[in-house]
C-alpha cells in the first residue's frame, strides 16, 4: 500500500497492509487483484457478507424514495424496523430507541440507569470494552484509552468477569447498572456461564441495580441464537446492539423494559441520524437474508466444524460459541494473524497476546471453512 495514499486521516493505521477495493459474500480483494476470505468481517460488522443482492436492493430503493429524514417526524420504515427488532429480543425489551454505534448505545444505556435509578455509580467487569466515548471509557478496562479522560468518569467498582465473583467488593444498593459483554470478545474471547450471569442478574434486581447486557457483538446471531438475553435466567433490563445490525450501513440500538420507557421523558434521548430511512432498511432487509438463508443454524454447526478442528491441532484450544470465535495457541496471536494472512486470510487480534479472533459473515459458506481449516493445519499442525 502506498505510504501516501490517506496522507490527512487522522488515527489508527491498517491492520493489515492492503487496500480493500472490493467483497463478495465471504472474500474481499485488495487493489493489486488478490483475493482474501474474510474471517474479521471489518470488525463483526458485515453480518451478511459483503455486496449481498438483498441488501443492495433495499438500500437502493429506499434511497430512491427518501435518503434521509431526521426524528422531527414518524417514518413507516423506522416504525418497522423498531418492530422487527423488538420481535427478535426477549419479550420484555419491547422498546428500542436507534443511534449510529455501539458507544452511543452503550452511553445512552448508562445514561438511562443512571437517571432512573438515581444513583451515581457504576459495575464493570476486567477485560471489558464498551465504547470510546467519555462514558463508555469509565467502563473500559483498558487505560491506555481511559486514563485522560479519568477526571471525567463516574465512580466505578470493578469486578473479575466470570471467575472469582467477589460479590462482596462492591454494594449493589449504591450502583445504578452493572454492565457487561457476555462473551468479552476484545479481551480475549471469555465466555460467562449462564449459571453466573443468573447470579449477577439476580443480585442485582434484588438490590435495585439495573443489568446491561452490551450484545454489540454477540447479539444479532452471531452466537447462533439471537440473542445471550432471554436464556433461561438471563433477563437483563436493558440490551445494546451495532456492529452487523444494518449489514454494514452505520445503526445501534438500546433496548429497554417497559418500565424504563415509562421512566423517561421524550427529550431524555436523541440523534440526528439515528434510525435514518436507509439504515432501517438495511437492518429490515439484514433480518430476512438471516432467516431466508437459516444463517443461526448454519451458525450453529459450522462453528461445531471450527471448534473440533481448532481443538485437533498441538497445544490449541478453541474459544467463544458460535461466530465469536478465539484460537489459543502455543504461538504469539500477531505471528498466527500474519501467517493466515500470508494465505490468503484475514482475523483479528485480541488483547490477550494469544488469542486470534475470527468473527466471519454469518452467511460463511462450508468450502471457506475446509479451506481455513486446511490452512491452519498447515501452519499449526504437527510438523511430524
Amino acid at each position: 500500500m502506498p505510504s501516501d495514499l490517506s496522507p490527512h486521516l487522522l488515527g489508527q493505521g491498517p491492520l493489515w497492509p492492503i487496500e480493500i477495493v472490493r467483497g463478495r459474500n465471504d472474500r474481499v480483494w485488495d487493489a493489486a487483484g488478490r483475493m482474501f476470505y474474510d474471517f474479521y468481517g471489518g470488525h463483526a460488522v458485515a453480518l451478511t457478507g459483503h455486496a449481498h443482492p438483498h441488501i443492495r436492493k433495499a438500500i437502493g430503493r429506499e434511497m430512491r424514495k427518501l435518503i434521509f429524514y431526521s426524528t422531527s417526524t414518524r417514518l413507516e420504515v423506522r416504525e418497522r424496523a423498531a418492530a422487527a427488532l423488538a420481535a427478535r429480543l426477549p419479550s420484555r425489551l419491547g422498546q428500542v430507541f436507534f443511534s449510529n454505534s455501539g458507544a452511543e448505545a452503550n452511553d445512552n444505556a448508562l445514561k438511562i440507569a443512571l437517571k432512573v435509578t438515581g444513583r451515581g455509580r457504576l459495575i464493570a467487569f476486567r477485560g471489558s470494552f464498551h465504547g470510546r466515548t467519555a462514558l463508555t471509557l469509565s467502563v473500559t478496562d483498558d487505560a491506555r484509552l481511559n486514563a485522560p479522560f479519568a477526571r471525567f468518569a463516574p465512580q466505578v467498582d470493578w469486578l473479575p468477569f466470570a471467575g472469582d465473583a467477589g460479590w462482596d467488593r462492591v454494594d449493589f444498593r449504591e450502583s445504578a447498572a452493572v454492565i457487561l459483554e457476555p462473551i468479552q470478545s476484545m479481551g480475549g474471547v471469555h465466555v460467562a456461564p449462564d449459571a453466573w450471569l443468573g447470579e449477577l442478574i439476580q443480585r442485582a434486581h434484588a438490590a435495585g441495580c439495573l443489568v446491561i447486557f452490551d450484545e454489540i457483538q454477540t447479539g444479532l446471531g452471531r452466537t447462533g441464537t439471537w440473542f445471550c438475553a432471554g436464556a433461561p435466567g438471563l433477563a437483563p433490563d436493558l440490551v445494546t446492539m451495532a456492529k452487523g445490525l444494518a449489514s454494514g450501513i452505520p445503526v445501534a440500538a438500546t433496548a429497554v423494559t417497559p418500565e424504563i420507557a415509562s421512566a423517561l421523558d421524550p427529550h431524555d434521548l436523541g440523534s440526528t441520524f439515528g434510525g435514518g430511512p436507509v439504515a432501517m432498511a438495511a437492518l429490515l432487509a439484514t433480518f430476512e437474508v438471516l432467516e431466508r438463508e437459516n444463517c443461526l443454524s448454519a451458525v450453529r454447526q459450522l462453528s461445531q466444524k471450527l471448534v473440533t478442528a481448532i481443538n485437533r491441532l498441538p497445544g490449541c484450544t478453541a474459544l467463544g460459541r458460535g461466530f465469536l470465535l478465539g484460537i489459543r495457541s502455543p504461538r504469539p496471536g500477531r505471528w498466527l494473524c500474519d501467517e493466515l494472512f500470508a494465505r490468503g486470510f484475514l482475523v483479528g487480534p485480541s488483547r490477550d497476546p494469544a488469542v486470534v479472533r475470527l468473527l466471519p459473515p454469518l452467511t460463511l459458506r462450508s468450502r471457506s471453512v475446509d479451506c481455513f481449516i486446511d490452512a491452519l493445519e498447515d501452519i499449526l499442525g504437527d510438523p511430524g
